[in-house]
């Protein structure tokens, strides 16, 4: 089974949608296209009934919706609805609704159990790069808080900051798909593109193609490729 990712064009290039249920990273560079991405994804699953969950740990439910507020695409109506539930780890709130959950385990156990409970079917985590405020030993214990994520049924999108495409960390390798956004300058302005480099069971394009942003937020473009 898949699910359609929300973003025009993205589909295209990786058999159809993504295969439910598994783990992906997204990554790339600050300002390439992440959030964007993952807001959509969040909506469109928000918008065909599904139970969504956006997990921060860098802003207020409020400056996401800000930030987004300058596309069309429906994020902020979706934002209001009962479908998504919006978490942010690091304020008192957030740590409340998960400790809930228990105190055993850390951050893996009771993110993970919230996920359960809650019959999430896509969620967004935001971002890898901030989960060192819960880990104590960060290469240690990244593992196992994804191959915990791994075992839900939900498909979920973790947000990587990553400037080099080539330098891949734990997540990248135990990820079941990672989705890496390019951003550089070339003479006739900034040049942007989205790449999957890896995806499980689904025959798909890895060359460059190009993105670009509109009112309605983030497409692909299949049929133009970026070379570099």
């Amino acid at each position: 089974m898949r699910v359609s990712s929300g973003v025009p064009g993205f589909d295209d290039i990786v058999a159809g949608g993504l295969p439910s249920n598994r783990l992906y990273v997204v990554s790339g560079p600050p300002g390439s296209g992440k959030t964007t991405f993952s807001s959509q994804f969040i909506t469109e699953g928000a918008r065909n009934g599904e139970n969504c969950l956006y997990v921060t740990m860098h802003e207020s439910k409020e400056e996401l919706v800000h930030d987004m507020s300058n596309f069309d695409f429906g994020f902020e109506k979706v934002m209001r609805s009962d479908r998504v539930q919006f978490l942010n780890l690091v304020t008192e709130a957030g740590k409340r609704t998960i400790t809930q959950f228990g105190t055993d385990g850390g951050l893996t156990n009771r993110l993970t159990a919230f996920i359960e409970s809650n019959d999430i079917d896509r969620a967004v985590i935001d971002s890898t790069m901030l989960l060192q405020h819960f880990f104590a030993d960060m290469s240690e214990e990244i593992t196992g808080f994804l191959s915990s994520l791994k075992q839900t049924d939900t498909t979920i999108l973790l947000i990587s900051e990553m400037t080099d495409p080539t330098s891949y960390s734990d997540e990248h390798y135990l990820a079941h798909g990672v989705v890496f956004f390019h951003n550089y300058m070339e003479a006739g302005g900034m040049t942007r593109g989205v790449q999957t480099i890896k995806m499980r069971g689904t025959a798909i394009d890895c060359d460059i193609h190009k993105i670009s942003f509109s009112d309605q937020g983030l497409r692909v473009h299949p049929d133009e490729k970026v070379k570099r």
